[in-house]
């Protein structure tokens, strides 16, 4: 086995999850994560942990083949996987798949109902603790348009590291972000968009709950919304990729709305529930390590020079006492390109142009 194969194991075990003995642990995983599934099953023993590994990882013929024979009113939350959550400790997910547009075929209208239905499980599954993780799969290598070991030096790269030293320079945009009122999204002629994240806390992302981290991420507060942006960076959803999403907000709703490709999925997302066509997350990326686009929103939203936002639910960590919370069934990140003609103003201050922050250069 690959010696980095375990160094991932033992930084999801000790640095994202802060596994314990007696813990009982779901490691949810396409069976091509196998090398992983097995590093991490030695991880737990010597921990003294219990594992139980399941396939529920979205892209399988047998969530195909489940979702395209439902009817959209028939979905209810399944109470015994509910009940599994419920018991667990420890939730690790692994991305991996054998083909990652598994799924491009079941109705959207399909994928919304599913995901309504599985809400009260994703939030029970977010008050434990958690790590969301990829395997250098080869079919995720062949979206990303690299060879399989290229894509596994990529990976391993992005999630072997010192996540210290990551946190600390993070921690210089917190320090700006955290007791900031506005924030202003400039992109070029097609984006320009404010917000308040008064009173909302930033989270820094070192590798714990994603891994890799790499950003900075907080709340808005949804009904200060206001402007429009071009998402110029596609996105894979429901196996389907979305291109050039344009989204124009009035007092925090989406009223106008456009895709370049499969525009019906944008809609079908934004048609879920009422916090669909609301912001849930502003996120900074800047993990330096993550320098190009693969198709995987894990590692994109990173990327140094982007900024990405969520429409729909909104991480309780990132709201603050008496601050509205965005509730939705969903929560899709799409991306923006900052490196050129961008800038991020907070406060009035710009405080990154064209991907570089001010502490890195001191100007901007």
């Amino acid at each position: 086995m690959d010696p980095r194969i375990r160094e991932h194991a033992e930084i999801i075990a000790n640095h994202s999850v802060d596994l314990q003995s007696g813990d009982n642990v779901v490691i949810d995983a396409h069976p091509v994560a196998e090398d992983l599934v097995v590093a991490l099953h030695e991880v737990i023993g010597e921990k003294g942990a219990n594992p139980l590994t399941t396939t529920k990882r979205a892209g399988k013929r047998q969530t195909r083949a489940y979702l395209r024979a439902s009817d959209a009113d028939d979905f209810e939350t399944p109470e015994h996987e509910l009940a599994l959550i419920e018991e667990t400790d420890v939730y690790i997910a692994v991305r991996a798949t054998d083909n990652a547009t598994q799924t491009s075929d079941v109705d959207p209208e399909i994928r919304s109902a599913s995901q309504q239905a599985y809400s009260p499980i994703l939030e029970e599954r977010l008050s434990k603790r958690w790590c969301l993780t990829q395997f250098p799969a080869p079919a995720n290598a062949q979206l990303a348009e690299m060879s399989t070991e290229a894509y596994e030096n990529f990976v391993w790269d992005a999630v072997n590291k010192d996540w210290e030293e990551q946190r600390e320079h993070q921690e210089n945009m917190v320090e700006i972000l955290d007791p900031a009122d506005e924030v202003r999204i400039v992109s070029g002629d097609t984006t320009d968009l404010t917000m308040s994240v008064d009173g909302n806390p930033t989270i820094n992302d070192h590798g714990e709950h994603n891994l890799p981290g790499g950003e900075v991420f907080t709340a808005p507060r949804p009904s200060t919304v206001e402007g429009e942006v071009l998402f110029d960076m596609p996105l894979y959803h429901q196996g389907r990729e979305i291109t050039d999403v344009y989204l124009e907000f009035e007092g925090g709703e989406v009223v106008q709305h456009s895709a370049a490709k499969n525009e019906d999925v944008l809609s079908e997302v934004l048609n879920t529930d009422d916090g669909a066509r609301r912001l849930g997350e502003l996120g900074i990326g800047m993990n330096r390590d993550i320098d190009r686009f693969t198709y995987n929103m894990l590692f994109d939203e990173k990327m140094g020079d982007t900024v990405h936002m969520a429409v729909g639910r909104a991480y309780d960590d990132t709201v603050g006492e008496g601050n509205e919370t965005n509730d939705s069934a969903v929560h899709v990140d799409m991306i923006v390109d900052m490196s050129e003609d961008s800038f991020i103003e907070v406060d009035g201050e710009v405080v990154q142009r064209d991907g570089t922050f001010r502490f890195e250069d001191g100007e901007v």
